[in-house]
């Protein structure tokens, strides 16, 4: 859209027969659909208004997963609007570069089609990894796209990896009443985030019956008929109804003809790029998953735009493409924008810290939804905001209005804005002028 809308004549080559990519089909869209119907069912389940009813209703999980289908018909509707209405060709079918600036495409229809450009753009995503001596054609061994087609609500899951997807899942399965393992390669969860964050979550994910187990490797996947046994190297066995495989993802770029350009592709198959988003090819772009890190869909899109703006011009400011918040679709939910307290005290960072705690907002206590708190990190000296962290519910939503403020230039991003601001009454908003009062007192 950026590209056309300076002027440029755009084609969009899409292998699948739908437009929106992994976001809309496999992944953010299905599950956050997914995540919002089994919230609801537990509320509805927990409020004793309806317990009557509640005892009674049996929901299974492609009973809950069909609540994300008229969302995807949206999102596929509204996105094939976009290139209708701004004259881009949308071309479907396999591609793949001949020369720097040639690619072939195998129609789904049969045939091929050569198409010729001045510029390129690399979006084709990525896919969750999967390790060779894994069964995945067994029926009970899932990764995060296929888990979107089990069949049953099972009554036990073994989850592999416990990065974003694995606990984003393990919370969602475990709010349906499943017992859940929770296999983690690490130390500690979201190692990325800040440490108040990650013992919260780890604390609620176990109060939520969730069982994590650190510091495990894989030895080797057994399926059998009636499970699947997770044989770890630390000598244990876990047998559950399913597994879901979650321990990484892998860029789209097989098959592509990138190798013979030069273009730099490492183990996971993601597309090496510079500062602008370039590729060993200056004419070649890349942008979104099959870059890697951050990863997210947010991220993607001012990739994009960023990568288009280079691409017409030449140049593109930067700060498009810096500080972008993290949401994370746990229970309780995480959002996250700039510095942790570990990386302000390794760069000896002179920061106090300012608290609101969900429970004394009376939003919260009418919604009923308690469990969280919103987290400031400010210099001491200059009051600037350094790093936004809010755990519980809406965390996604409230740290926008953070962000507003913290990307502000010079003085105008300031704790005192927050001190100074009259916040409705009552919302969840308020928390930003209790924790910047919080903040303030520990300076006294």
């Amino acid at each position: 859209m950026k590209a056309v809308k300076e002027g440029r004549k755009v084609a969009v080559l899409e292998w699948y027969q739908q437009v929106g990519g992994g976001c809309t089909h496999w992944g953010t869209i299905p599950s956050k659909a997914l995540r919002h119907a089994i919230q609801r069912l537990t509320e509805f389940k927990a409020n004793p208004l309806f317990l009557s009813v509640a005892e009674s209703l049996t929901i299974t999980f492609p009973q809950l997963l069909r609540s994300a289908d008229s969302v995807i018909r949206k999102q596929v509707a509204l996105r094939h609007s976009f290139y209708e209405r701004n004259g881009v060709a949308l071309i479907h079918g396999k591609a793949s570069f001949v020369d720097a600036n040639t690619v072939v495409l195998d129609a789904e229809k049969g045939g091929k089609q050569r198409l010729t450009a001045d510029k390129f753009v690399i979006a084709t995503g990525s896919r969750p990894w999967r390790p060779a001596d894994v069964d995945f054609t067994h029926p009970r061994i899932f990764d995060s796209d296929t888990i979107l087609t089990m069949k049953e609500t099972p009554q036990s899951m073994t989850i592999y990896g416990a990065g974003v997807v694995g606990c984003e899942y393990a919370s969602m399965f475990r709010g349906l009443g499943v017992k859940i393992n929770l296999v983690n390669t690490r130390d500690k969860l979201l190692s990325f985030l800040d440490d108040e964050i990650t013992d919260a979550l780890s604390y609620h994910l176990r109060d939520l019956g969730v069982l994590v187990r650190h510091n495990e490797e894989c030895e080797r996947v057994e399926g059998v008929d009636d499970g699947v046994i997770l044989h770890l190297k630390s000598g244990k066995k876990l047998k559950t109804d399913v597994l879901l495989w979650a321990n990484g993802r892998t860029g789209n770029t097989q098959d592509m003809g990138l190798e013979q350009l030069s273009i730099v592709i490492d183990g996971r198959g993601q597309v090496k790029v510079d500062e602008n988003y370039r590729t060993a090819q200056p004419h070649i772009y890349a942008v979104g998953d099959v870059v890697g890190w951050p990863s997210l869909a947010s991220a993607a899109y001012d990739q994009g735009r960023f990568a288009a703006t280079h691409l017409v011009h030449g140049t593109c400011d930067q700060r498009l493409v810096r500080d972008i918040p993290a949401g994370i679709y746990t229970t309780p939910e995480i959002s996250s924008l700039g510095r942790t307290e570990r990386e302000l005290t390794e760069a000896k960072v002179p920061y106090e810290v300012g608290h609101s705690l969900f429970r004394s907002l009376a939003r919260a206590q009418i919604t009923g939804q308690t469990v969280g708190m919103l987290k400031l990190l400010f210099h001491r000296d200059t009051h600037e905001i350094l790093g936004i962290h809010c755990f519980g519910d809406q965390a996604s939503e409230i740290i926008h209005i953070g962000q507003a403020v913290m990307t502000q230039p010079g003085r105008a991003n300031s704790l005192d804005y927050f001190i100074n601001t009259t916040f409705n009454y009552p919302t969840m908003a308020e928390a930003y002028r209790v924790a910047a009062l919080n903040g303030l007192n520990r300076l006294f």
